[in-house]
């Protein structure tokens, strides 16, 4: 194998597919970039089992062929030539680069040893714009879990139905939104790691270019341009969010988005390092009176605001009511309460296409 490329060129196809190698496995190949030169191109492929990502670049290949070279590694060191005009070929020192008078070489492992991947998904396909897409995945991947105790919860529940709907939960806050839908083979649910998710999100442009999910079995494949995602589904039975999203509310309050969010982020440098990170919300009479107390310092601000129902006090997680301000767009937002302990809700005040469920806390205060 032989090529010659630049260096910013390559340091970027190289970046993107590392994003798959695995860390920490005890099968060396995982960790692994496969390159793989043909006619006209090169094509990396990386992957840890669960997600895989391929992508394409234009090369002056002066020999085919393929080899595999620890990606980390590769990426580590390629980015550090990226001005350069590279000339990469196998040899019997591994990989051998080729810079500006110059030479390096990192061992590599025989391209045999990489698994192969499956890209003949197919079976169910969903057409969207790429930036509806990507701005339904920002909405709602922030909530899944991070933690191994329920696997499932580390995804977000695709719902492909007349819109595509979305939900994430981690257990103490959800996520709902949806998004239109421009063709599909049918009705489907799939639980997609929210980790494929974020990289496929880095994959597309915001914008109205149309891109299409594929599934089939519990595999799902996503391509754009020279670039081709594919992950593992989870599976399992997701919570159903109609038993979890209360359907009427003794409060609601409607305030200025911005206004809350200044008033939630200053409270919560005070609090921040406590074990709870509470914030206190306080209703009634047309006002809402933000607060939070700390070793710090504490924090006391009254708003203007739209109140209905009864006179309402409630603590929750600073973090987790800034997160869903932060990801909603309407200047005015609605929050729906019914008790100190109850989940409540947090959405746009006039556009109703996401929502946050959030679980407050018993203040002891």
């Amino acid at each position: 194998m032989k090529f010659v490329c630049s260096g910013l060129m390559l340091s970027e196809a190289v970046n993107k597919a590392s994003k798959a190698c695995a860390v920490r496995t005890t099968t060396p190949v995982l960790e692994c970039i496969k390159i793989s030169a043909g006619i006209e191109s090169v094509t990396l492929l990386a992957t840890d089992g669960e997600l895989s990502i391929r992508k394409s670049f234009r090369a002056d290949v002066l020999e085919e062929g393929e080899v595999c070279v620890p990606g980390k590694l590769f990426s580590d060191f390629i980015g550090k030539l990226t001005d350069l005009e590279l000339t990469l070929k196998t040899g019997e020192k591994g990989l051998e680069i080729c810079y500006g008078g110059s030479g390096s070489a990192i061992q590599t492992l025989p391209a045999e040893e990489f698994p192969e991947i499956d890209l003949s998904i197919g079976e169910n396909s969903f057409v969207m714009k790429s930036g509806a897409l990507k701005k339904i995945i920002a909405e709602t991947t922030f909530c899944c879990a991070q933690d191994d105790s329920r696997p499932i919860l580390k995804g977000c529940l695709f719902d492909f139905k007349d819109k595509l709907e979305v939900t994430a939960l981690d257990g103490y806050r959800l996520a709902l939104s949806t998004a239109e839908i421009v063709a599909k083979s049918g009705e489907k649910q799939l639980i997609c790691p929210a980790r494929t998710l974020l990289e496929i999100a880095r994959m597309l442009e915001d914008g109205d270019e149309e891109v299409t999910l594929y599934s089939q079995g519990g595999m799902m494949m996503v391509s754009s341009g020279d670039m081709t995602i594919v992950s593992r589904l989870y599976s399992g039975d997701f919570i159903k969010k109609e038993s979890v999203i209360p359907s009427a509310f003794t409060t609601t309050l409607t305030v200025d988005k911005a206004s809350l969010l200044a008033s939630v982020e200053r409270a919560a440098i005070l609090i921040r390092g406590d074990k709870n990170n509470l914030v206190t919300l306080e209703m009634g009479g047309g006002t809402l009176r933000i607060y939070s107390h700390s070793e710090n310092g504490n924090v006391d601000e009254t708003l203007l605001a739209e109140t209905e129902g009864k006179d309402l006090t409630v603590s929750m997680n600073a973090k987790f009511l800034s997160d869903a301000l932060r990801a909603l767009e309407d200047e005015r937002v609605t929050a729906s309460f019914n008790g100190p302990v109850s989940p409540f809700i947090v959405e746009n005040a006039a556009n109703k296409n996401s929502l946050y469920l959030i679980l407050p806390v018993r203040n002891a205060q």
